[in-house]
This record gives C-alpha cells, structure tokens and sequence, in this order.
C-alpha cells in the first residue's frame, strides 16, 4: 500500500509538472511577477516581435492572437471598403463571415444610455471570442480597437461618426461603459482587451499626419484627455492608440505624455500602440527623426509598446547600434505581455475559453435577443429633431399613402470600419411590412430622375424622404470624397449643406407633409428645412435594424428619446478654423457664441415632462448627489433625458459657461413621476491649475442647472 500510495503521489507530482512546466505560469504570483519571469523565457528575437500587434509565442505554449476593429460591432476584415468588401494587408478580400452591427458609434453616442452601450460592447466581445476561439475567421484577435474616446470639437472633421460626441463628460461616461462591455466582469480575466482610440486630439483629416493640435495643459486635462482618463481609471482600460497629429509640436507616437502621465500618472500598465503606418511617418511626414532606425528607438524610449507598421529590421538596428538596449524593449512589451495574461493567453484555461469551440451551437449574431437588442438600440439612438403640429407618430387613420424616396430609404451603407451584418432591415422594408399591417400603402423612389419622386409626391399623403451622406465618400479612392458634404478617414468635410435639400425644396411645393429622415454622420446646416418641414428626425448610418428602428419612431411604438451629442451650427461661418485646438475660441456648446440650429443635449419626445423640486439631496467626499421630480404630463410612456450641467458665477478663473456633470436617461410612464439622482463626482467640479500642476477645487459658489438640453434650464440651485 505504502508503495502504491508513493506511486500516485509521484504520478500526480508528474502530472502538476507536466500541466505547469513553466514558471509564469502559476496563477498564485503577482501579475508583474509572472509577466517578468515569462519575458526572462524569450529570446531577443522573441522579445522584437512582441512589439508587433500579435500578441503570442508558440515556443512557450502562448496562443498567438492579434486585434480587431470594434467601432459598433466586430468587424473581422479590417476596414470596409464598401458593402461587404474588405481590405486586408492591403489587398480586397470577401468577408461574408456575418457579425452583428449597431449603430454608428455616433448614433450610439446619442442614444446617452450607459447599460445600452456597455450591453453593446458584452455582444461583441462575445462574437470576439467566438470568432477568435472557434476555427472560422482567418483572422483571430482579442484585442479590439474601440472605443474611441476622441472629442468631436468640430463637425467638419471627417471622421466625426467615430465619435461618442463633443463633451469629454458625455464621452468619458459612454467610454467607461464600453470598455467595462468589452472586458467583461471576470475578476481575473478580460473577454477582449478594449483598446482607445486616438489619443490625443486627433479631429482634424486633412494632414493629420503632419499638423500639430496646439493648446495648453489645461485643455489637456479637462477636455481632450478627460475621456481617456476615464476609460483608463474607472472603465479599466489598459491599452490606447496614439494618434497621427503632434500636440504642441511632439507627435503623439513619442510624446512624453505616453510615459509621464498615461502611464505614470493614470495607469495604463499595457498596451500603447502606433496608428496604422504612423512610425514611418515620423521621418517622411513629421520630419522628426533623422532615420527609421532613430525613430523605432524614439518610439521605443517614448513608453510606445507596438508598431502598427513595418518596424522589425529598423529596431534591430537600433538595438545594434546601442540607440536602445534590450532592457529598453523588455520593458516596452511588459505591457503587451500583461494584456495576453489578463486575456488568460499564458494561463492554461480562463472563463471565456469555450465561447466558439462548440461549432452546434447558434453564433451570437443569430439569436433573436441580439436582432432585438439591435432594434431597440437603432430606436433609442434616434433624435426627433422637429415635430409640428403633431405630424409624428403617423396615424395610420389620416395617413393612407405614403412615398418613401431617397438614396437611403432602400440601403444600408457600411462605414470605414464597419462588418458585415448577417441582415439588413432598411427603411423600405420596414415601412412596407408597418404599412401592410396598419393599411397604408408605401410608394418607393430611389430618387427624382426623371421626376419620379415629384410624381409620388402628388399622390402621397405624407412623404418620407431619406436621404443623408454617404460614409465613405462614394468613391473607393483614398483621400477622395467627390460630395464636400461628405467625409471620412483622411477626408474632412468642407460643407455643411445638405446636398438633396433642393430636391426636398421642389418636393414641399408638391406635397409640404415631409417627414425628413436625415441617415448621416455627422450634423448638417439644414436651416431651410428646419424652418418650412414639419418633422425631422436622425439616424446614423450602419444598424443592420436600421429601418425597424425607425418605424418604431415613426409609428410611435417607441417615443423617441435620443438627444444630439453636438452641436448642430447654422453655418460653416459660425465655426473657428479647424486646426484652432482652443476651444474657447467659440467650440462646443461650452463656448459657442451664436444660435445654434440644434443645441447639444437636444431632442423632442411625443410627450411632455415637467421638473419639480431640485435638491441636493447628500453629499460626501468624493460626490454630491442631487434629487429632482421628474412627471411625465402627456399621454405616452418615454424616456426623458435629465442632464446636469455646472457653471461658476464667482470663480476668478475662466470656465465654460456651462459644462455637462451629470445625467441619467429615465423611463417615465405616461401621467408618472419619477425621483432622479445625479450623482456629481466632486473631483469634476474642479480645475486644472498649471502653476500647481493639480486639479484644485473650486472655492466660490457653484451653479448647477438641470434641464432637458443644454439650452433648456429647468432648475437652478446653488453649491456653496
């Protein structure tokens, strides 16, 4: 007995080694210390190709994974190039292998709803994971690029759709909630690795990779850098990507912020990757360093731990020519080591190691609750803009007949960074299906040649126009986009005006009942529309839902509720110059100086709410939490979006005269009243003082104003 108990002690001694025949590999040491010991497992080589994107080394049984786009929904074959055609490592491939795709990142931003977006980004990591784990994509990742955490100071700026909107809080909060989704809530490991995108002021296209954002450290940390800061310190974020553009004459790639304050101050013990191509860029746009050789060490000794670029023979000869020491590249994939261990790559098991490994289970893309998830955030995301004399909800008793026209009303259309959905609901089809129920007959032109859609409008009682921008320019050319209007990646706007709008003018003296139905980007100077339409409604571009979410508004089975997460100018003259950085130089709801069309935090309901009883309700440390009496008046059920904002009317220093601090979107039933709590983080009410280099509070007495939008005060009350 005693030899055959010594026999299985020695067989299970056996078996612990053979399960754990490396030391990083005991899951009781410190994170740091296991990521140590495994870095003292590779070879110099090795240690090189950890600066790339794929995360692994096979040698030493860690699986090799790289990354994925993420904006509003997994997209597996790198950029979109136009509806269901990808670009991979430069060249046109297929992608027919379907995920699930919401919204625009825009439109989710107007949707102000945390759970929504953190719901969001659960469903896609989950598709990471099945993809990545399950033997179908070519290519597998784990890291996802998203969210992006950039303020869209700027309408004109290409690549606004990206954006959660203008306001660092706004976008501070939505990033948090995207990057818990992503994460997920596993205490040890992450489901994906939520890597930000572009830090740092990066929202202007034409010559980002040269032009420098210029504007003081103020700037830096009450707005610019806010939202990173968040996704960072509370959404636990460990990892972002560096823009193309200098701050302050140092481009972004080898700023000393990388180091000083993103990872010594906030954190950020992972991943700090380049943009796409913008190491070289360094010497042939930037003109920074004198070689590639002197740039990779630049980037190196910057606290960059990956290059997006081709970067291998030119860190090897840094490392030759003693310009950076291996101590230097060990200490720059420390942080990419540590994003594969909280990915559970160096453990021989974690939580989400299953998702995608049994092939007989339904993908997450087909379940019914997801395709309805998708709908219900395409409902929520949509701005009523203007509704006159009660034109919407349509009522199918008045309305028998109407003409659906526009380039938008019968397609979906992908934007740069988009998948492909497994379906796509478009407006046409949505207002067909509606229509039969309800007896009303749908009329469909794409457009007005030959005056078809005039000639639907003398038939129609109500006409439905969709018409918007294109995302990606209508041209497959890099750096083209034919429509001014129009914009994307490396192409700024260079109009406001909405090119149909003459069309619309020649529809109204036909058939004045239009119903707009703006499916864009980005914001548009529609005056003339706005002063003669009687109803206005914006959606964003991609849903795979996004036409049963807009008959759902439009048919009142949802009261709208989405509110604008920037403000919406009269005309291009009311902006500053778009590489003025400054923003109080009349930017942002914050320090605009004219009337705008749509103010920020704007957006119409079916119903009615009235404010009562503001007060602050408690406070302690690190928050004060104010209560305000919500009623809904009118006769349907909706959500109200109640939004806090401070202003400083003793300060000595200068603010904005307002500035968003709190908000919570709220579902009121019809003749209902709710008690709302704004929670106000103290930490918020500060500034940021340059001489002291801190954030100091703010001695005199603090305004704040809760109301529906920026511009729509309800209650003032007073913080001594």
């Amino acid at each position: 007995m005693k030899r055959l108990l010594m026999m299985i002690a020695v067989c299970l001694v056996a078996s612990a080694i053979s399960a754990q025949p490396y030391d990083f590999q005991n899951t009781k040491l410190d994170d740091n210390k296991r990521v140590q010991l495994f870095i003292k497992h590779l070879t110099l080589e090795e240690k090189m190709m950890w600066m790339s994107p794929m995360l692994g080394t096979q040698r030493l049984g860690v699986p090799i994974y790289g990354c994925y786009e993420g904006l509003h929904g997994l997209a597996l074959g790198g950029p979109s190039r136009n509806n269901g055609v990808k670009t991979v490592d430069g060249k046109e491939v297929p992608d027919d292998l379907p995920t699930t795709i919401f919204p625009q990142a825009y439109g989710m931003g107007c949707t102000w709803d945390r759970s929504l977006i953190q719901r969001i980004g659960e469903i896609e990591a989950e598709e990471v994971r099945w993809y990545a784990q399950g033997n179908i994509a070519r290519r597998k990742g784990l890291v996802v690029f998203a969210p992006n955490a950039d303020l869209a100071r700027d309408p004109r700026w290409g690549r606004t759709e990206e954006s959660y909107g203008e306001d660092p809080y706004l976008v501070g909060q939505l990033t948090i909630s995207m990057v818990k989704g992503l994460q997920g809530n596993d205490p040890r490991y992450w489901k994906t690795c939520a890597l930000m995108k572009h830090f740092l002021a990066n929202s202007n296209e034409d010559g980002r990779d040269s032009t420098s954002s210029d504007f003081d450290e103020r700037l830096f940390r009450e707005y610019y850098s806010y939202p990173f800061y968040k996704g960072i310190t509370e959404g636990g974020s460990r990892a972002f990507m560096a823009s193309y553009n200098k701050w302050n004459g140092i481009p972004m790639a080898v700023h000393p912020c990388l180091n000083e304050v993103a990872r010594k101050e906030w954190g950020n013990n992972g991943i700090i990757c380049t943009d796409g191509g913008a190491f070289s860029l360094l010497l042939t746009a930037h003109h920074y360093y004198p070689d590639l050789t002197a740039a990779a060490a630049g980037v190196v000794k910057a606290g960059t731990s990956q290059f997006l670029d081709r970067f291998l023979p030119n860190l090897k000869e840094a490392v030759e020519k003693g310009l950076i020491t291996e101590a230097d590249i060990e200490n720059a994939i420390s942080g990419n080591i540590y994003v594969a261990l909280k990915l559970g790559l160096l453990d021989d098991k974690c939580p989400y190691d299953n998702i995608g490994k049994d092939t007989t289970a339904m993908p997450p893309y087909e379940r019914e609750e997801v395709k309805q998830f998708v709908r219900e955030v395409t409902a929520k995301s949509i701005v009523l803009l203007k509704n006159e004399k009660q034109t919407l909800p349509i009522n199918p008793q008045k309305v028998k007949k109407i003409a659906v026209v526009g380039p938008y009303a019968d397609k979906i259309i992908y934007d740069w960074y988009s998948g492909t959905a497994p379906y796509e609901n478009t407006i046409l089809k949505a207002m067909q299906d509606v229509g039969k129920q309800n007896g009303i007959e749908i009329l469909y032109a794409p457009d007005n040649q030959f005056g078809r859609a005039e000639d639907l409008a003398k038939e129609a009682d109500m006409v439905l126009v969709c018409t918007g921008n294109h995302p990606y320019g209508t041209d497959r050319t890099w750096k083209v986009c034919p429509v001014p209007s129009d914009g994307r990646e490396a192409n700024d706007r260079h109009s406001l005006q909405l090119p149909d709008e003459d069309e619309i003018r020649r529809l109204y003296t036909i058939n004045p009942n239009i119903v707009l139905v703006l499916v864009s980007s980005f914001p548009y100077a529609i005056n003339w529309s706005n002063d003669h339409l009687p109803a206005i409604i914006h959606v964003t571009h991609c849903s795979q839902e996004q036409g049963y979410g807009v008959t759902d508004v439009l048919f009142g089975k949802v009261n709208p509720a989405g509110r604008t997460n920037q403000t919406w100018v009269r005309d291009i003259l009311d902006l500053p110059h778009i590489l003025d950085y400054d923003i109080r130089h009349g930017r942002t709801y914050m320090y605009f100086k004219g009337e705008a069309l749509y103010p920020f935090g704007y957006g119409l309901s079916y119903t009615s709410f009235n404010y009562e009883q503001a007060r602050v309700q408690k406070q302690d440390k690190q928050n004060v939490y104010v209560s305000v009496s919500i009623t809904n008046t009118g006769k349907r059920d909706g959500d109200e979006v109640v939004q806090l904002y401070a202003s400083y009317p003793e300060s000595k220093v200068e603010h904005p005269k307002r500035q968003l601090k709190a908000f919570e979107r709220v579902s009121i039933p019809a003749g209902q009243t709710k008690e709302v709590i704004l929670k106000v983080s103290k930490s918020d009410l500060s500034y940021w003082d340059e001489t002291r280099h801190s954030f100091v509070p703010e001695t005199g007495r603090i305004q704040l104003e809760i109301g529906a939008s920026s511009a729509d005060i309800r209650k003032v009350i007073f913080l001594d």
